[in-house]
């Protein structure tokens, strides 16, 4: 483990590190925050409906992944990484500028403008960090360079919520959320300024700048690597299965646990911290190796937990008629309370186990000069999976009226069939993988 940490030394991992950790901070502050005005200010002054105002922000966020994922892979193939990284740094600068003045002076429309921007900024950022790692590490770093970033995001996605509930709470709260999110777009910019050179891997490239037939190009060519396309349909189901649960977090944490916003945060600490100890342990689990065999470990606990959850909920006998809602030390003192919190926590480091594999693999594999279109790649697919599972989860629980303990139950049982079919694939072409990869 401490062979993991002493990458922080390093200036051309802990610079990249800390610029990708901040952005993920800074995207969930403000997405978060947003939320929160949505849901408590903006939904009444508008008169329209909570729910409509909260999926029309998460669809504005994911769009630009579905148009400019291709573009930003090919932008991140030719052009030298470091100056790329601080572009999209100062962009994101000017953008959280537009995001204080939508918060400030209370212009949601110029509000969901600048969520619509963030989400391009990711877009961008996203092919040029994961083409990156790979470029920047030696072989024998990749895993846990990719366990720390996993755990990286997940923290900062984390503390962003946490952040953003604490700075809502404030007097004159949008002032707070402003000044914060500017804060952390300067550290950004500052932590991109020490990335070491790293030179293009493309630099004759062409770029096509007609998104539509990029897309469709990277994801046909993308096909074309069968190993590659299966570890990406991979890690999408991962993106896919940690929607499908985090987003009903509130309304499990309410509903079911009959517990406060406290609640809610403490859920996804448990899922969060799960799965940032899962990541970490991979290097030690693969003694360093790029390899899969933990990926099997990944997909049963994916299975085991969300089942379990499904009869631990069950079991649960939780008084909804007390009126107050209950803080997490009360929900400590009810039976069965902890095998909840357990099915949490197990979820997450599943995920750990499943998800860092799949990245260090999509790395190692994927031929230097398409690498960062492959990430490109990624992200298209990524966009598709979750916006699948919103309506996966929408059809579960609108339409065939089923509880929130029967789609983690649905989603358990689909990640057996999903995790069996992909293992699988992933077997039957590997070799062919490792023998493009040779003769490169």
């Amino acid at each position: 483990m401490a062979n993991q940490f002493q990458l922080f030394k390093h200036r051309r991992f802990s610079a990249m590190f800390f610029t990708q950790f901040l952005g993920a901070f800074n995207d969930n502050i403000f997405k978060q925050a947003l939320i929160l005005v949505l849901t408590y200010t903006a939904a009444s002054q508008l008169g329209v409906a909570i729910s409509i105002l909260n999926n029309l922000a998460a669809m504005l966020f994911i769009l630009p992944y579905f148009l400019f994922s291709a573009l930003a892979g090919q932008i991140a193939d030719k052009y030298e990484k470091s100056k790329l990284t601080r572009i999209t740094k100062l962009l994101e600068l000017v953008i959280m500028v537009i995001a204080a003045v939508g918060f400030v002076f209370e212009w949601y429309a110029l509000l969901f403008v600048a969520l619509f921007l963030m989400g391009t900024q990711s877009t961008f950022f996203g092919p040029i960090k994961y083409a990156y790692l790979p470029q920047a590490m030696k072989e024998d770093e990749l895993v846990g360079a990719n366990g720390l970033f996993q755990m990286g995001t997940s923290l900062a996605i984390l503390l962003g919520m946490i952040i953003a509930g604490v700075l809502t709470q404030l007097p004159q709260p949008l002032y707070w959320v402003s000044g914060v999110v500017l804060m952390v777009a300067i550290l950004g910019y500052v932590a991109a300024r020490s990335i070491p050179n790293m030179p293009a891997m493309q630099a004759n490239l062409t770029i096509d700048w007609n998104i539509f037939t990029t897309s469709m190009a990277t994801v046909r060519y993308l096909y074309s690597l069968p190993f590659l396309f299966f570890v990406i349909l991979g890690n999408s189901w991962f993106w896919f299965y940690g929607a499908t649960f985090l987003t009903q977090t509130p309304e499990f944490s309410k509903v079911l646990l009959h517990g406060d916003e406290s609640v809610v945060i403490f859920l996804l600490t448990l899922f969060s911290v799960g799965v940032s100890i899962g990541s970490l342990l991979c290097k030690t689990f693969t003694k360093n190796q790029v390899s899969l065999r933990l990926l099997p470990f990944g997909i049963a606990g994916l299975s085991i937990f969300a089942i379990d959850l499904y009869f631990s909920l069950s079991g649960l006998n939780i008084d909804v008629n007390t009126g107050a809602l209950l803080g997490v030390s009360n929900l400590f003192n009810i039976a069965g309370s902890w095998r909840v919190f357990a099915d949490l926590f197990f979820l997450g480091f599943s995920g750990g186990l499943y998800i860092v594999p799949l990245y260090a693999s999509m790395q190692a594999y994927a031929p230097k000069s398409h690498r960062a279109r492959v990430v490109g790649a990624n992200n298209i697919f990524n966009a598709i999976f979750m916006v699948t599972s919103a309506i996966f989860a929408i059809v579960i629980l609108n339409t065939l009226k089923m509880s929130l303990p029967q789609l983690f139950l649905i989603t358990g049982v689909l990640n057996i069939a999903f995790g069996l079919f992909l293992y699988t694939k992933l077997n039957k072409h590997i070799k062919q993988a490792v023998i493009q990869t040779h003769d490169e």
